[in-house]
């Protein structure tokens, strides 16, 4: 079966060239275009898409505002902000407001049907290098100070886990970091997420480096 995909950006060849990459995949499958977030949200009521493509800058209404707006809703698609290379605060917002991740507009076709996929399973799009550019250039903004009442109720491999999480591992690398297998990875994530109240791993990612759990710069390299 295949993962519906709803795309949303004002640059019409940006649409096109992505719609092509997408229906060219088997298990991909573009259920609808969008000019811009207002569109974008009352598509995304009506076709159900699992994957919802935003592009951050758009007219009427922004990339950012729509994915609120989704999140309010409490639709269940992943959604994917579309970025220039020059990230800027709106992304951050984006995936506080519950987007999955980000990419680049330039994004090879391999990789951009790789991308849907992921997300469309549940896992995030962190890529250790854009994510810390992303969240070095806020690190003002991101408070140390002590965690959340709620960070109390994790426990010590969970807060391991999540640490891990922020650092934009995958569950296997986390598996492998901890000599644990993929299945408990995901049961302790599934724990984390619902300790905190949170809707996913990117959520979860965010919320580490605003208490500071983790701090900007620290992230390992993946080898």
């Amino acid at each position: 079966m295949s993962i519906r995909v709803l795309l949303a950006d004002d640059q019409e060849l940006v649409r096109a060239g992505f719609a092509m990459i997408i229906d060219s995949r088997d298990d991909l499958e573009v259920v609808g275009e969008a000019r811009d977030g207002l569109e974008a949200v009352a598509l995304a009521r009506s076709v159900r898409p699992e994957v919802i493509l935003l592009d951050v800058r758009m007219p009427r209404m922004d990339g950012i505002e729509a994915a609120r707006q989704l999140a309010a809703d409490g639709h269940p698609a992943r959604i994917i902000m579309l970025t220039t290379f020059d990230l800027d605060e709106p992304v951050f917002a984006a995936l506080r407001a519950g987007a999955s991740g980000f990419l680049l507009k330039d994004i090879r076709p391999a990789e951009l049907a790789e991308a849907i996929r992921l997300v469309a399973a549940g896992e995030a799009l962190l890529a250790p290098t854009v994510t810390r550019r992303l969240l070095d250039r806020f690190a003002g903004e991101l408070p140390g100070g002590a965690p959340p009442p709620s960070l109390a109720a994790l426990s010590d491999r969970e807060v391991e886990v999540l640490t891990l999480v922020a650092r934009a591992l995958s569950n296997d690398e986390i598996a492998e970091r901890l000599t644990l297998s993929r299945a408990t990875v995901k049961t302790h994530l599934s724990a984390i997420l619902t300790k905190l109240g949170l809707r996913d791993r990117v959520q979860a990612a965010v919320l580490a480096y605003e208490v500071g759990l983790v701090r900007p710069g620290t992230a390992p390299p993946r080898g």
